[in-house]
């Protein structure tokens, strides 16, 4: 929910993140860093979501559990 509410605000005309990626896409032409912050907060909730959704969903599949420590 994060990632759709702060990841995208504002809304309109566009996102404001696709607006950012299609800056640095077009080669960042007189970005300044308040623009690459911002650029920054805007990505942060995708960014968590991605690592999230690898976490939960990817490493237990291919990261084996862990043995048991057998103790007598």
């Amino acid at each position: 929910m994060t990632s759709l509410t702060l990841g995208l605000a504002p809304w309109l005309p566009e996102p404001h993140i696709v607006g950012k990626i299609r800056w640095v896409l077009g080669g960042a032409k007189d970005m300044a860093p308040m623009d690459w912050w911002d650029l920054l907060m805007h990505g942060a909730p995708w960014m968590w979501l991605a690592y999230t959704l690898v976490a939960v969903f990817v490493l237990p599949k291919v990261l084996p559990a862990p043995e048991p420590n057998e103790q007598s």
